[in-house]
This record gives structure tokens, C-alpha cells and sequence, in this order.
């Protein structure tokens, strides 16, 4: 069951939603880099559940804990960093019935075919969005490193049960003053991460209302990183698009992804979809942003922009068919445990991470020529 991706940045994920703990080793961090304590705990906590009806009242600290990869100064020392999260409140007792009747929608069905029973199922085992905490580990401490070249990742709920957020606006130079002030208000923001707070509150309304329906509700997640410079990253099979598009899918429940203008451009004319380019005093730069920041793989220096789609909550209260796995019978199923009527809000910590992760990998394996990436002062 291998779970790792990345070239020159490389990052394994491993445990169960109910193991003693989970956790991550990343390998080829950039040595001497202080890691800030105090904003991974804040990073951590967006993604952390228990957070109000909007998220499964299961509580974690998701405190990690680093066992190697820093130093006596608190540094990155160049050995491969790993992290364990430990699993303090699980209610594996919850998830009986499930050992022989899977979930619709859920990996359960799956992964009984490909391993037999031996899949620890409880929580959902490795399937679980539980390891997504990791992720967030590796990913907030190179969101960190990416802040000291000027680069910043940020993301928000776009879309929830039809319930549409303001977009990033990162489709013009001259719209970067706006977009800078949009990721400082969602660092702001408490509650759902959305740039107009009057969204949030009525994506709380349709979330509340599907719980009460003992039902769930998917959402779409924009994530945007803007400071990194042209040239990064490879044609065809490592450009920009593939590391990040592979590392978003390992979220559970994603289930598409478009950068830029994505799937509309199907719809438009040459003419209107290309970027024209403008001369600038730093060399020429597109003057829109239909591309999301990627031309053949490599970055343009605009932002890069991308929208992910996660599908609703699997797990709901709701009794639905399904069939026996001892006895090959239907059986109608009831699922029980603590589970989040909408898995969106806690996705957009991880697009971050991952979206951070995918980069500095590029960063790292494909640079522009003569400029490998180096950190800045923290």
C-alpha cells in the first residue's frame, strides 16, 4: 500500500484513523529552516475536527510530534523529518457493523476485494480523511518555507450546496492589490473559510440543514499561490498541473480538478481564452490569468489557481442498501459513528498543503535555469 508522492520533495503518509497514531516522513526539506510552533498549531487547527455542527464532534489535539529531522536549534538538519500524530479519541465500537457491510460511496467495498478482510476498517482505516492531519504537518512547514520567497498559498470555499463564495481574482495584473487583500481577510476570518462572510453563513445554513436531514453535502475548494516565479516545473508528465492534480486526488472524496479557467474554456473561442502578454520592467508577463499560471507545465509568474471538487460525506445516518459480504444477501444499513455532514471546510487547509508540497517539489526537481529554490529569512 504505498502512499507517497513527490521527486525531489518526497512525502509518505502512513497509519489508520484509529491506529495509535498516524503520521508523515517528508525527505529532502531544505536544511536550517526554524519551524514556527506556534503558526503550524494555528494551520493545524483549521483542518482539525470538532469544530462546530459543521464538522464531526470526534476531538483531536493533532499535536504532532517530531521524532527526527530537527536539530538541537529546532532547525531542519537535511535527515528526513517525521512527525506522529497520536489518535486519542476513537470509538471503534461504532464501526461493527460495518466489518461485513460496506458503505455506499465509502472505499469499504474496495478494499475488502483487494485485501480480504485484513483492511483495518474501524474510522476507515487508511481510507480515512484522518490522514489528512499529516499532510497538513509536512504541508504547513513548507507553506512556512515558501512565505520567505514571497510566496503565498491560500484557499476558500468556493461553492457549498450551490451556495457560491466571491472567486479569487486572480485573473488580472491588475487585480493583484484585490487579491493580496482577499487572503488577508480569510486569515482573518473565523468560522468558514470564505471571502464574503455572508456566504459562509448560508453555506452553515445548508450544511445544518442536510445534518438534520441525516444527510451530507459536497462543495468546491479554490486554492491560489501567488509570488512564485516563471519557470518552475517540466513538460508533459511533471508539469505544474500533474504533481499538483496527483496529490489532490490523495485527499478522500476530491473528485475533479481544473486550473485557470478549467472546463470553461471548452466553451470559448482562442481569442478569449489565451492570455495576451504585456512588456513589463521584469520581462514579459501575461496580463490575464485564463492559464491559472501554467503554460506546457512550467509557471508563468502569474498566480497559479486551481478548483478542486469534493464530493458529500459519504457516511450519513441515512439507512441505505447495501449487501452482506459473509452471506452475499442485501442488507439495509445503518451507519453510526461521528461523521462531518460536509467534508469541504476541513479540505481547504489540505489544498493549501498540498498545493505548498507540490510546488516546492517543482521548485526543487525542475527550477528556472541557475535559480534552485533557496530560503529566504524567517
Amino acid at each position: 500500500m504505498p502512499s507517497t508522492f513527490g521527486n525531489a520533495l518526497r512525502v509518505t503518509v502512513f497509519g489508520q484513523s484509529h491506529s495509535e497514531a498516524i503520521g508523515c516522513v517528508v525527505e529532502g526539506l531544505p536544511s536550517g529552516f526554524a519551524i514556527d510552533r506556534e503558526r503550524l498549531s494555528a494551520f493545524m487547527a483549521r483542518r482539525a475536527p470538532g469544530q462546530g455542527s459543521w464538522s464531526t464532534p470526534r476531538r483531536e489535539a493533532d499535536e504532532p510530534e517530531f521524532v527526527s529531522g530537527i536539530n538541537h536549534d529546532g532547525r531542519t538538519c537535511g535527515a528526513p523529518l517525521a512527525a506522529v500524530i497520536r489518535n486519542t479519541n476513537t470509538r471503534s465500537r461504532d464501526y461493527d457493523n460495518l466489518l461485513s457491510v460496506p458503505r455506499p460511496g465509502h472505499a469499504d467495498f474496495t478494499a475488502w476485494e483487494k485485501w480480504h478482510g485484513n483492511q483495518d476498517v474501524p474510522g476507515g482505516g487508511h481510507f480515512s480523511g484522518r490522514l489528512t492531519a499529516p499532510l497538513c504537518v509536512a504541508g504547513g512547514i513548507v507553506i512556512q518555507m515558501l512565505k520567505t520567497r514571497g510566496v503565498r498559498v491560500r484557499a476558500h470555499l468556493l461553492r457549498v450546496a450551490g451556495v457560491e463564495d466571491e472567486p479569487f481574482r486572480a485573473g488580472l495584473r491588475t487585480d493583484a492589490e484585490l487579491l493580496s487583500q482577499q487572503i488577508d481577510a480569510l486569515e482573518e476570518r473565523d468560522g468558514l473559510p470564505t471571502i464574503d462572510p455572508d456566504a459562509g453563513e448560508r453555506m452553515l445554513d445548508a450544511i445544518d440543514a442536510a445534518r438534520r436531514d441525516l444527510d451530507s453535502v459536497g462543495g468546491v475548494v479554490e486554492c491560489v499561490a501567488c509570488g512564485l516565479p516563471a519557470g518552475v516545473g517540466s513538460p508533459m508528465f511533471d508539469g505544474i498541473e500533474n504533481l499538483v492534480a496527483r496529490a489532490a486526488f490523495g485527499i478522500p472524496a476530491v473528485k475533479g480538478i481544473e486550473f485557470g479557467s478549467g472546463f470553461a474554456a471548452a466553451d470559448v473561442r482562442g481569442s478569449e481564452n489565451n492570455d495576451p502578454f504585456d512588456a513589463t520592467p521584469d520581462g514579459p508577463a501575461p496580463r490575464t490569468n485564463n492559464a491559472g499560471g501554467i503554460l506546457g507545465g512550467i509557471t508563468t509568474g502569474a498566480p497559479i489557481l486551481f478548483r478542486m471538487a469534493v464530493k458529500p460525506t459519504s457516511s450519513i445516518s441515512r439507512p441505505q442498501d447495501s449487501v452482506n459480504l459473509a452471506t452475499g444477501k442485501p442488507e439495509v444499513l445503518e451507519v453510526h459513528g461521528r461523521h462531518d455532514p460536509c467534508i469541504a471546510p476541513r479540505a481547504v487547509p489540505v489544498a493549501e498543503a498540498v498545493c505548498a508540497l507540490s510546488l516546492l517539489d517543482a521548485w526543487l526537481s525542475f527550477p528556472p535555469e541557475g535559480e534552485q529554490f533557496t530560503l529566504g529569512t524567517n
